[in-house]
């Protein structure tokens, strides 16, 4: 009897020559080249990928995010360049129509899987975005990309999205966009405490937007017991309470341990559990449909090698299941934070820390 093959999964891919256009002086950590390592990882894997073309966003889809004052001071920036907009963000004479590219590459495949063209995606734009205010660029980032897909997706009719942050930073713009809305969940791990300072455990949300807001910050020297371990005992939890039609990932790569702007130990294998953990949680809640958006990550050997893991994770051919969750250790770092997290978030989400 001839063996039936499961279709080969199509997974979208966001990468172009063009992100590498916008340019911090010499020696700058978020540069061009951080883009090569992660088209390595894509080009070794071409043949089991969809490329998606990049456009630029429009200035509505990005006034539902950001003030139309801010729009114009990196308009005006990009015309007086090279410019510095604070210690550590600068803008060149590309970098306006860049971050327009970014933005609207990550829509355009957010779209696409929300549409069911693809499975899941991957977008590998720059500049990154999740520190991106409403009113303000700051941290490398000039326009919050993930914030301004999930907005686009909401105005489709997307009623639930989760946003889950796994960059070292916290990601301080898209909490302050959404933490008084209840229809869009931000989950994010990250060192703490660390540049930009935002994301203690009680940060929770505002006003309709209580409970929507999950921080799970870590102390510096976490790996992939902690990070994997936040995920399982905490995210997942959340989620099932929350119910997403969508995911949108935050894909930092600077918790590898490489990586030399963090002290966190996370390895290849690490980030491919990670991912494995999301796609079976976004299996059972919506349809698989999630999207990898990239941030940090400023080692050639943590983006090759953790985009390399994102996409494996995503191509397997069957959905990971989840194995049983082993008891805490008593005064673990894990079991340290997730009772944390369990102490602010069990009133808005039954379950979360119980496992």
């Amino acid at each position: 009897m001839a063996v039936t093959r499961p279709a080969p999964r199509r997974i979208a891919v966001v990468e172009d020559a063009r992100y590498r256009e916008h340019r911090s002086p010499p020696g700058h950590p978020e540069c061009p080249e951080r883009l090569l390592a992660v088209a390595a990882a894509i080009d070794a894997r071409e043949q089991q990928l969809d490329r998606l073309l990049p456009r630029l966003a429009s200035t509505d889809e990005l006034l539902a995010v950001h003030s139309r004052a801010h729009l114009e001071a990196i308009e005006a920036a990009a015309r007086r360049a090279p410019t510095q907009i604070d210690a550590d963000t600068f803008v060149s004479a590309a970098s306006y129509e860049t971050a327009l590219l970014a933005a609207g590459g990550t829509i355009a495949a957010a779209r696409s899987v929300a549409r069911g063209d693809a499975a899941a995606a991957l977008v590998a734009v720059r500049p990154p975005g999740h520190h991106a205010e409403a009113t303000r660029a700051m941290g490398f980032c000039l326009f919050n990309n993930v914030a301004i897909a999930a907005r686009a997706l909401h105005r489709d009719g997307l009623e639930r999205l989760l946003i889950l942050d796994w960059d070292v930073h916290h990601g301080n713009g898209t909490q302050h966009i959404f933490e008084a809305d209840r229809d869009i969940l931000y989950f994010s791990t990250h060192q703490f405490p660390f540049y930009p300072g935002t994301g203690d455990f009680d940060e929770a949300g505002r006003a309709d937007g209580l409970g929507a807001t999950v921080n799970c910050p870590l102390p510096g020297g976490c790996g992939d017991h902690e990070y994997v371990g936040a995920l399982r005992r905490l995210l997942v939890p959340v989620a099932f309470s929350f119910r997403p039609q969508l995911i949108l990932v935050s894909c930092g790569f600077d918790a590898h341990e490489a990586d030399p702007l963090a002290s966190m130990h996370v390895t290849r294998s690490g980030f491919e559990e990670m991912t494995r953990v999301v796609r079976a949680m976004a299996e059972d809640l919506c349809g698989g449909r999630i999207v990898f958006v990239l941030e940090g990550g400023y080692a050639p050997r943590g983006l090759q090698e953790g985009t390399g893991a994102v996409l494996d994770a995503l191509l397997a051919p069957t959905p990971p299941a989840l194995a049983a969750l082993p008891a805490l250790a008593p005064g673990s770092t894990l079991g340290h934070v997730v009772a944390r997290v369990a102490a602010v978030q069990r009133r808005f989400h039954p379950g979360v820390g119980a496992a």
